[in-house]
């Protein structure tokens, strides 16, 4: 073991982590279930579900058979004048369980392509339609969107992960992070302030793009559906291509398949990733509408990308069957049951010293420190307890796989105090 650790430490680097400091990794053996076996045997109960995708668990053997099935068929084949029957059947999957407006879908290989894509999508339907003007986005502050050039310049520009690259990326339009929490009623002042927006540059802007309800790794900041209801009525009202990044959201994170649920508006592009195969391999795909798409090759043109394993076969098929498994499955009911017990037992940290703020949503648990985490010293104290949990920045926060037991999901809430000493 020492061996692959000192030639990870030596070679290998890890996603935000310096080389010549990295952090300490732990060599993992096999996962099943909750549980990920490091090498040596030890068992962490993983409150990450993997970066939020592995939502049924690991080592699923439906998902398993899914992808040995279609192994004995075929491993890739390009998509260009190509198609085959994992592909049209996810598409229709996707199609049947969004709102009827999203009829066109374009597979690519991760949350931050479909983010591209969904941003393509836009500027070229305002091209086309002889706007060209219509070339800047705008976005609130707070998000996360990916680590690709066009993904960047929507995150957050001051708390981002990406201030490194501001010289080289687009400008675009920042409005002010919702304030509203989710459960309130917005302030009339917040959506005044984003109409003055949208007025003064009504021409410049192509779409506007954010994560319905929940800011992920921008800050795990729930905001108000009423927000997000009145920010849909103010793109519709003005022209706006609206942009739904529903990568971290999207298959039931927030106790709706869909977070733009909450707020009952539909979106002109979706995005969706993470979850979309269980956690089993990198998929992702952007969504639209028939106007959308038929208005980006008014003029003429085609939509300028298409990645090497747009549509893999092995990925088409373990995503079809993991959203089967989850229509199958009383994933509301387990959603909520999760959600009451972070509730119950994240409360206790409200009143700590360490402690700036506490809340909950759906499968989404996230206790806000005063202070950043120091984040190699709390991951070791993590691990001895038998837990996996991530922080970042000052926040610790939890998002199990569904699945996830009552007693392993207690392990896991009685473990953050040892992020607080």
């Amino acid at each position: 073991m020492s061996e692959l650790i000192e030639f990870d430490r030596a070679h290998i680097w890890h996603p935000y982590t310096s080389i010549t400091d990295p952090l300490e990794t732990f060599v993992v053996e096999s996962a099943a279930g909750v549980r990920i076996r490091l090498q040596g045997g030890q068992e962490l109960i993983d409150g990450m579900a993997s970066w939020w995708c592995a939502i049924h668990g690991y080592n699923h053997p439906q998902l398993n058979r899914a992808v040995e099935e279609q192994l004995d068929r075929m491993a890739h084949v390009m998509f260009g004048g190509l198609t085959h029957k994992p592909a049209v059947q996810l598409a229709q999957a996707l199609i049947d369980m969004t709102p009827p407006p999203l009829q066109q879908v374009f597979f690519a290989d991760s949350g931050s392509v479909a983010v591209e894509v969904a941003i393509k999508m836009a500027l070229q339907f305002h091209a086309a339609q002889g706007r060209p003007t219509a070339n800047r986005l705008m976005t609130i502050r707070g998000g996360y969107h990916g680590d690709t050039f066009g993904a960047m310049a929507v995150c957050d520009p001051v708390n981002g992960m990406h201030e490194k690259f501001a010289p080289l990326l687009t400008r675009h339009l920042f409005l002010d992070r919702p304030a509203t929490r989710f459960g309130d009623c917005v302030v009339e002042a917040e959506i005044e302030a984003v109409e003055k927006q949208m007025r003064q540059h009504r021409d410049e802007i192509a779409a506007l793009i954010l994560e319905p309800i929940v800011q992920g790794a921008g800050g795990m900041w729930f905001y108000s559906a009423d927000y997000l209801r009145e920010i849909a009525a103010l793109c519709a009202r003005y022209d706006i291509l609206l942009i739904a990044d529903e990568i971290a959201t999207g298959f039931g994170r927030t106790g709706r398949m869909f977070a733009c649920e909450h707020a009952g508006i539909v979106p002109d592009i979706m995005c969706l990733g993470k979850a979309l195969t269980g956690g089993y391999m990198t998929l992702a795909a952007t969504l639209t509408t028939e106007r959308v798409a038929r208005g980006v090759s008014a003029d003429g043109s085609v939509l300028a990308h298409g990645p090497t394993f747009m549509a893999n076969p092995l990925a088409m098929a373990v995503a079809g069957e993991s959203i089967r498994l989850l229509q199958l499955s009383p994933w509301q009911q387990r959603i909520a049951s999760i959600e009451r017990q972070l509730n119950d037992e994240l409360a206790i940290y409200a009143d700590h010293p360490a402690v700036r703020d506490v809340r909950v949503l759906g499968a989404i648990g996230v206790v806000e420190c005063k202070n950043a985490i120091d984040v190699s010293k709390v991951q070791q104290r993590f691990v001895a307890a038998g837990v996996w949990l991530r922080p970042f920045n000052n926040l610790v926060y939890l998002m199990p796989p569904y699945i996830i037991e009552p007693e392993d999901l207690r392990r896991l809430t009685a473990a953050v105090v040892l992020a607080l000493s």
